[in-house]
């Protein structure tokens, strides 16, 4: 750096700095002067500013105490708006975060504003910690373990650290682990989702509500599949799955509304409502609901205004309509033929079996090949047969989407939406689609008949309200905190790939792709994001959790770390490091320089921003000298007046 700066002298005026040069370089303040005493007085401005975009961010701090011209130089806003732009390889095409006052600023909130530092370890887990989910307070958080319990946790003591409030286990109600949690709108219930194991082996999930003033258990409900997970539709109602397969690739998904606890009107007011029953294809079901309110679409926390789609992007993406496959029973009717089909179907394999091997002439590997080759290729075209069945009977039996559910609001319209979002599939069984169906203000109470007239009409199921595509298998989604925007995380299929078997899905990618959604355009916006992977592959992939604060959003990853971002700038700033799989991160909704993350590794961290620890450290300031002398002032003026 001396001979740089020698060589701006130099070429700058040559007559009065030919002779001058850098014995040695240090970033103290003892490099600046020697700098400043030899160029001389009246230094232009213009030269030390091109001298310190030429220098790392530290060392322009560094030099802005040497004098009052270096130090006004060294605030410059073109200055920091090079070096912010350098320093994160961030496009020109951006601009400046709407919220920022100045480009000094910004480079100080990127910098010095991330919860990156290591603060604390929870270590009172026993087994891999799942999920975290911070109340919308922040005064308290849950976690979910496989070791079958959920903890609560205290963020509100005096000396900063977090202390463990309530653990309850939840092996005495036959749960396998805990792996989900999430606080009602007042923070007086908590939902804790779970593995429930039943007879022989099956495994299907559950919800607990637990109250928390005093950790009572208010009610279970029976929740399938177990990745449904479940949430808060309100501060007192909850909702839930049921799934019912109606065939060897056809399956019905039935989305329940929950009375968080039975009072003393139970008697008279329902419990339970149904709010849709959706038909799924080639063996997809509904996983991973969660419920958006779209109140704050006029006045975004922060809005994503550039870096538009391009019209090519446009036209590639395809939005699939969902198809449905109709036998037109009563979910008791269903059980019942799903009995008598899979008696058939094990009758034909039997017969199917006898047909073959009648036809081989011996039993070697080339006609034993043959067989198995003759069976897949039966297996796919019955899958075939049944996907076509379904789009068949899908158009008469279904009622009709509504385009303008989903419709923004006119502006000055005032009307509050809800909609519910939970991933979905058409192709195959991985999870790929985003499914958009909105809940109507009549649906968000148990009040009213618990079966809709659907069933004295042909328009037996509900339609999807809206889909998009991913395209790869998504394996988290978090909503940023006005419900704008939807995250998702999704390991990429390959480029052009063709599903020919839905039981076969395509590779993925072991590069996670974060997705952003606009739930207002109902399109994605910008660039994914890319720094994270993921090794697992499709059929043993797993679910990792991802939040979103007013400025950043976060993720675990299977390599071992967490990572931050920026959600205007679309900057990788932080990588969190664990022992092993990093599978839930959550920022605290009151202080988002407050981050935790949970790993395989049995443990919980704590992150705090460099800001808030130096903070923390610093040692407490004596009472200023100007309290003292108003203090001695206010007596000499009671003195004065007469007073004791």
């Amino acid at each position: 750096m001396g001979a740089l700066i020698n060589n701006l002298l130099y070429l700058r005026y040559p007559t009065r700095h030919c002779t001058y040069k850098l014995a040695k370089f240090s970033t103290g303040c003892g490099l600046w002067q020697d700098v400043r005493m030899a160029s001389g007085p009246g230094l232009p401005d213009s030269l030390v500013l091109e001298i310190f975009l030429h220098l790392p961010h530290k060392a322009v701090l560094s030099a802005g105490f040497t004098c009052r011209q270096w130090f006004a130089v060294s605030r410059d806003e073109f200055l920091w708006k090079e070096l912010l732009y350098n320093y994160y390889c961030i496009p020109r095409s951006v601009p400046r975060h709407p919220a920022a006052v100045s480009w000094y600023r910004e480079f100080k909130r990127l910098y010095d504003c991330i919860p990156c530092v290591e603060v604390q370890t929870l270590k009172e887990h026993h087994d891999q910690v799942l999920h975290l989910a911070f109340s919308h307070r922040g005064h308290r958080f849950s976690s979910c373990s496989k070791d079958c319990t959920v903890k609560l946790w205290d963020t509100e003591r005096s000396d900063g650290t977090i202390s463990l409030v309530h653990s309850s286990s939840m092996r005495q109600f036959n749960w396998g682990y805990t792996q989900f949690s999430q606080f009602n709108v007042d923070d007086t219930l908590l939902l804790v989702s779970g593995v429930y194991l039943g007879p022989h082996q099956s495994s299907s999930g559950e919800i607990a509500v637990i109250s928390l003033e005093n950790y009572t258990l208010l009610s279970r409900v029976r929740n399938k599949p177990y990745d449904v997970f479940g949430c808060w539709l309100n501060e007192t109602h909850l909702i839930s799955g049921n799934l019912h397969w109606i065939g060897n690739m056809t399956s019905c998904s039935v989305l329940w509304l929950n009375k968080a606890f039975q009072d003393i009107e139970s008697e008279n007011v329902n419990v339970v409502k149904r709010l849709f029953k959706i038909q799924n294809i080639n063996a997809s079901t509904i996983r991973t609901v969660m419920v958006a309110h779209c109140r704050r679409h006029d006045s975004p926390d922060l809005l994503l205004d550039y870096e538009a789609q391009s019209k090519a992007q446009a036209q590639q993406t395809q939005q699939h309509q969902p198809l449905f496959f109709d036998l037109g029973n009563t979910d008791s009717e269903e059980e019942e033929d799903e009995d008598k089909e899979d008696k058939e179907d094990e009758e034909d394999e039997e017969r199917g079996e006898k047909r073959v091997s009648a036809h081989l002439p011996s039993f070697n590997p080339s006609g034993i090949q043959h067989v198995i080759h003759g069976r897949q290729s039966i297996a796919a075209r019955e899958r075939e047969l049944e996907t076509k069945v379904a789009r068949l009977m899908g158009s008469r039996r279904t009622k009709a989407p509504d385009p303008n559910l989903v419709s923004p609001s006119a502006h000055g319209e005032g009307e509050d939406k809800t909609y519910l979002l939970f991933t979905t599939g058409s192709l195959t069984y991985s999870p790929h689609q985003i499914g958009i169906k909105r809940i109507m203000p009549d649906q968000m109470t148990t009040c009213g008949p618990v079966l809709g007239e659907e069933r004295s009409t042909d328009e037996f199921f509900d339609s999807l309200d809206h889909v998009i595509d991913i395209h790869g298998h998504i394996i988290g989604m978090g909503l940023s905190p006005d419900h704008r925007y939807l995250y998702v995380n999704s390991r990429a299929w390959p480029a052009g790939c063709v599903i020919s078997d839905p039981m076969s899905p395509p590779p993925i990618a072991e590069e996670i792709d974060l997705h952003v959604i606009d739930l207002k355009s109902l399109r994605e916006e910008r660039r994914s994001l890319r720094a994270h992977r993921a090794f697992t592959p499709n059929d043993e992939c797993f679910f990792i959790f991802l939040d979103v604060s007013r400025d950043f959003v976060a993720s675990g990853a299977e390599d071992k770390h967490g990572y931050i971002w920026d959600r205007h700038y679309n900057i990788c700033l932080a990588r969190l490091k664990h022992d092993d799989v990093v599978n839930s991160v959550a920022f605290s909704p009151a202080d988002q320089e407050l981050l935790l993350s949970a790993s395989d590794d049995s443990t919980i961290k704590v992150w705090r921003s460099p800001r808030m620890v130096r903070l923390a450290e610093a040692p407490q300031r004596p009472p200023r000298a100007r309290k003292l002398l108003s203090s001695l002032l206010g007596r000499r003026s009671a003195n004065l007046n007469g007073k004791p």
